[in-house]
């Protein structure tokens, strides 16, 4: 088995995104493996796993687009912005009649685009040092900042009056950039409608350019039984492709720079199927940022 890579892993649910990653460093025979992108314990879905060198190009593709399938239950709204977490406070009946099918599906029309949205408080975001989930739990209460964060796809599917009317049931379909929270959607759906809201399940389809097409269950990785993708494979599918000559080979394995790239974008410098660097435009020259060849 190759020492450096990536793993796409179909999370299951109930586990954390440590869990898997401490299954894969069992199975792969090292310490070095990171993920690219927290999963909550309830979600499901893609979980992209680099190892060894492989972590290096994790902090890239963490950065790239994702797609959500997710269930949101308006009526309700609980402690943890899902299912999870206690209720903090119910609709009455009086407040659910008036709402219809035409004014939920405005409020999620409103949070397409570029948006500033207030992260769940039960988050990984780091607040003073500290993840501010671990201070929610030692029994602080606080709200983080808004941030802005952006949200190309929001489809609304069927929506549907559940436990004999006190709520409302809807699936969306959601693609964002890096830094959002499907649970804030729901949230927000809900105070904005006056009757509040949570995720009732949340399942993630894509991350950049790896979906569940390409995942492997938690058991196949338990036993290892995958083949996991090189570096040059997945940086191949990542970045935009600059085929290098011998001289630029020679110049990359020294850290120098190479003229200009044609994209402003991240691009990655191979000769064959061998992956040499990632290069940035800057100072016009197309500057390494990360060199994976071994010097000449």
């Amino acid at each position: 088995m190759i020492t450096d890579g990536f793993v796409v892993v179909d999370k299951s649910s109930g586990m954390t995104s440590h869990d898997v990653v401490a299954i894969a460093r069992r199975s792969l025979k090292t310490k070095k493996v990171g993920h690219a992108g927290t999963l909550d314990p309830m979600a499901t879905g893609v979980l992209v796993l680099g190892f060894g060198n492989g972590t290096r190009l994790l902090q890239y593709i963490t950065e790239g687009s994702k797609s959500y399938d997710a269930t949101v239950i308006l009526g309700a709204s609980t402690v943890t912005d899902d299912f999870e977490g206690a209720i903090v406070a119910t609709a009455s009946k009086d407040q659910l009649t008036p709402i219809t099918d035409q004014a939920i599906r405005e409020e999620f029309e409103l949070m397409r685009g570029t948006i500033m949205q207030r992260p769940s408080s039960v988050s990984a975001v780091k607040v003073g040092g500290e993840r501010a989930y671990a201070r929610v739990r030692a029994g602080e209460e606080f709200e983080l900042p808004a941030r802005q964060v952006t949200i190309s796809r929001l489809d609304v599917g069927e929506i549907h009056r559940a436990q004999g009317g006190e709520r409302f049931e809807i699936d969306i379909r959601v693609t964002c950039g890096s830094g959002t929270f499907i649970r804030a959607i729901a949230r927000d759906c809900g105070e904005r409608l006056g009757i509040g809201g949570h995720l009732s399940a949340l399942r993630r389809t894509r991350v950049a350019p790896f979906d569940l097409s390409q995942a492997i269950s938690v058991e196949e990785l338990k036993a290892g039984d995958f083949e996991p993708l090189t570096i040059a494979q997945v940086a191949a599918k990542t970045f935009p492709l600059r085929e290098v000559t011998l001289s630029e080979k020679i110049e990359l394995s020294f850290g120098r720079p190479l003229s200009k790239n044609n994209s402003d974008e991240i691009t990655v410098a191979m000769s064959g199927e061998e992956l040499l660097a990632l290069l940035q435009n800057r100072d016009d020259k197309a500057r390494p940022i990360a060199v994976f060849a071994a010097k000449s």
